[in-house]
């Protein structure tokens, strides 16, 4: 179907008088143009949280067409149609009143969602509606994506440390990748995921901009210290000629689930969910060109044979995706994952598992061994069974 969700697309298309067959209209103000659609065959228009007037919206149903109407009194918008950027989620905040994130928009939603039943099972409008906003997320990164072949995700810890060396590591890293033309993309929140998405937004500058952005930011090193956000923003605004020019894109892939850790501020968009398990199926899968995965804990393993499933099943387009882990000793004897991965790939996809300290090792190997197509027969009862 159709899907026209501003008025600059739709108004020619009704003064042509073409057919609205299969045409779905999102999140439009249509109360002055409403008298455009009236008279008209509207079977097959579908109208998702468009504003009408109440004599409009009767004779638009008369006429053929489904409407759902805008659903109000909530803090976020449930027919969304486009990511999140840090400038929307974070308006109203002043660096120098940490405490003025409370009134941003992305603290308002995670008072919200707590307030509504947070991870348990909402009201059923209120599950209705954080769907329509998920699914909605989810189309407007498909969008983003069909411009981006070429994706890298770097996973890792929530906690580590901006004043540690594997910060300024992982953040190099996604740099170069990122200056190689691949979008960088994360979980979009603090730790690594910070790194990743401030390094990509750097990339190709003097690595001095990069150590001394991070220098700022390491005044306070976690997302529980009262400056976290405070520090990224000052090193927004130190940089902002520099962020300026050169505006590389790179993606988090965030959620209202883990709404206490805020998204960090260098991700260029934001796809934040409700459900997690939305957002977890989705950032290992959008990652074709590889997965780069840092020290971290539960969920960093958790996303470690997340995508090794898909790998060994070939749930994502058939393909197998390249796997690098960040920390020979931390994967090998402090969280011993890599003895698992090594057995469960064996000879099927072990050619696409990497375990290395090397940051240029990292690079090389995902550059060079991209996704491949897993080797597997098709099976389905009805053809193996009742053809």
């Amino acid at each position: 179907m159709r899907e026209i969700h501003n008025l600059d697309d739709l108004l020619p298309l009704l003064a042509s008088g073409a057919p609205l067959l299969d045409t779905v209209l999102r999140g439009l103000d249509l109360r002055a143009d409403g008298a455009a659609l009236a008279g008209r065959d509207l079977q097959g228009l579908v109208l998702l949280g468009c504003s009408l007037t109440p004599t409009d919206i009767v004779a638009v149903i008369n006429a053929g067409a489904l409407v759902f109407p805008p659903i109000t009194g909530l803090p976020y918008e449930p027919w969304r149609t486009s990511l999140y950027s840090p400038e929307e989620l974070f308006d109203g905040f002043v660096a120098d009143d940490p405490c003025t994130y409370c009134d941003t928009l992305d603290a308002r939603v995670y008072r919200h969602f707590r307030a509504t039943g947070g991870a348990d099972e909402p009201p059923m409008l209120e599950a209705f509606t954080r769907r329509l906003h998920d699914h909605g997320i989810s189309q407007a990164l498909e969008a983003m994506l069909r411009s981006h072949d070429r994706v890298v995700a770097i996973m890792g810890g929530h906690g580590m440390s901006r004043a540690t060396d594997v910060y300024l590591d992982v953040a190099r890293l996604a740099g170069e990748f990122a200056a190689r033309g691949f979008l960088v993309a994360t979980g979009g929140g603090p730790g690594a995921m910070e790194a990743a998405n401030l390094g990509a937004r750097l990339a190709g500058r003097d690595d001095a901009a990069l150590r001394d952005a991070v220098r700022t930011l390491a005044a306070a090193p976690t997302y529980t210290d009262h400056a976290w956000l405070a520090q990224a923003f000052r090193v927004r605004a130190d940089h902002a000629a520099l962020l300026a020019s050169a505006p590389v894109p790179t993606l988090g892939v965030p959620t209202f689930f883990y709404g206490h850790e805020p998204p960090n501020a260098f991700a260029t968009h934001h796809a934040k969910y409700f459900a997690n398990c939305l957002r977890e199926e989705g950032l290992v899968s959008l990652a074709t060109h590889g997965i780069v995965f840092a020290p971290g804990s539960a969920g960093t393993v958790q996303e470690i044979f997340q995508d090794a499933c898909q790998n060994h099943y070939g749930t994502v387009r058939g393909l197998v995706s390249p796997m690098a882990l960040l920390g020979t000793s931390y994967w090998t004897d402090t969280l011993p994952a890599v003895p698992l991965l090594r057995a469960l790939a064996g000879d099927r996809w072990g050619d696409r598992v990497l375990v290395t300290d090397d940051r240029a090792e990292i690079l090389a190997f995902l550059v060079d061994h991209g996704p491949r197509r897993l080797d597997r027969a098709a099976w389905s009862f009805c053809g193996a069974h009742c053809a």
